[in-house]
């Protein structure tokens, strides 16, 4: 094949759980790449575990991922897009009932989400780390609006999530006053001790200042959710994806200052060489000034530039002689005819057929007045009128004298 093949016009994505803030994530960029002709299938999953293995397996093309859950195997065959947004670990506890510190969840009934979420692995990952035994009733698998509702019903005493703080189930936890967030009030000794975690701050009066909701500042543990792809995602597909990562995380949030995320730095999958690119130089030539589709064929096209102007080389140097030969041949074609009427001129005994070669001549010297020549080729054509004039006096006085035109005629 001369050019790279076309791009996809159809791409799986995995998006977690219905409901959930990835899923609401991967319905935006569905429109935005739905725009530029390229459909997008949603597929629901329990969260970035069971996404990482859509991936892994070629079930999906795209995933949101949460950071630190990637094996060894993941960074083999993925590539990341970038990261995308900081996702705190919520945890969520029933005012009032004395809960200060999250090793104090051992005794009481705890949702950390399902098998295959990455809210659970992040979970049990903390858990690990303030030791002790964890129960079952620790380790319960509701998740996302379920959870948060079981809670507020209180048939569990504190639930989790690893989400944005834009998920619509964090911003209704946040503003119940029957609800308080769980801090980590050493938040910076776990993301020392955890290479995927940031210690980040909810200030403040963040998300109400009116209603001061929080009362106070609140630090938190989070990781990044990243966007990663199968490396054999088609390069147009992997700047379109950029493209719309910028324009959905690029305003920043509650957490972050606007600019700062997508960020190709902050992801543990190795960041794919055209996302490095992009990230570096921003988007291509083409398609600053082009749609989708015509910049990604230009793009491909571009190989045939090198054969072609290979062809057009000799084509372009061969144009001015071909241009000459073409003007001089609409001058020089009548000189068979000019000579055609003299030999019959020559070769005429009666003043009677003289007569007619010279109205033929003069018929000549009509057509020829009527030719059109570039200014350049001017004397060329009046040299030949010249000639027919010499042919003229040389038929009506056959055995006179008659004077040449001159060379330069």
């Amino acid at each position: 094949m001369l050019m790279d093949p076309a791009p996809p016009k159809h791409i799986r994505f995995a998006a977690g759980a219905q409901g959930g803030a990835y899923h609401a994530y991967a319905e935006r960029y569905q429109r935005l790449l739905r725009a530029q002709g390229v459909e997008v299938d949603l597929v629901d999953t329990a969260g970035s575990i069971e996404n990482l293995r859509l991936l892994d397996d070629g079930d999906v093309d795209v995933a949101l991922v949460q950071g630190g859950l990637a094996s060894r195997q993941d960074r083999e065959v993925l590539h990341s897009l970038g990261g995308l947004f900081p996702e705190p670990f919520w945890v969520f506890v029933r005012a009032g009932n004395g809960i200060n510190a999250f090793g104090d969840l051992r005794g009481y009934r705890f949702a950390i989400g399902p098998d295959g979420s990455g809210t659970r692995s992040l979970a049990l990952s903390l858990q690990s780390e303030f030791g002790g035994t964890w129960p079952a009733s620790a380790q319960m698998t509701l998740s996302g609006s379920e959870a948060a509702d079981a809670l507020r019903a209180g048939t569990v005493d504190a639930v989790a999530f690893a989400a944005s703080v834009e998920a619509p189930y964090v911003q209704d936890m946040l503003r119940d006053p029957a609800v308080d967030l769980l801090p980590f009030e050493r938040a910076p000794a776990l993301a020392r001790r955890q290479d995927a975690l940031s210690a980040v701050t909810l200030l403040r009066g963040v998300v109400d200042i009116g209603a001061d909701i929080p009362s106070s500042d609140v630090p938190l543990v989070a990781p990044v959710a990243q966007l990663a792809i199968r490396q054999d995602v088609h390069p147009a597909i992997e700047a379109l994806l950029i493209d719309s990562a910028m324009a959905i995380h690029g305003d920043g949030s509650l957490l972050s200052a606007a600019g700062s995320w997508p960020d190709p730095d902050a992801t543990d999958l190795p960041i794919s060489g055209q996302a490095r690119r992009y990230y570096r130089n921003g988007p291509s030539f083409l398609r600053r000034y082009f749609s989708f589709d015509v910049a990604n064929f230009l793009d491909r096209a571009w190989v045939l530039a090198i054969p072609l102007l290979t062809l057009l080389f000799p084509l372009v140097r061969a144009a001015p002689p071909i241009y000459r030969w073409r003007v001089r041949r609409k001058i020089y074609v009548w000189y068979k005819d000019i000579r055609e009427l003299e030999a019959r001129g020559r070769a005429s005994p009666t003043p009677d057929e003289r007569s007619r070669i010279v109205k033929d001549l003069e018929d000549l010297q009509e057509e020829i007045g009527a030719v059109d020549v570039p200014l350049s080729y001017t004397d060329d054509l009046y040299r030949l009128r010249s000639h027919v004039e010499f042919v003229k006096q040389l038929v009506l006085n056959p055995k006179g004298a008659v004077s040449a035109p001159a060379l330069g005629a």
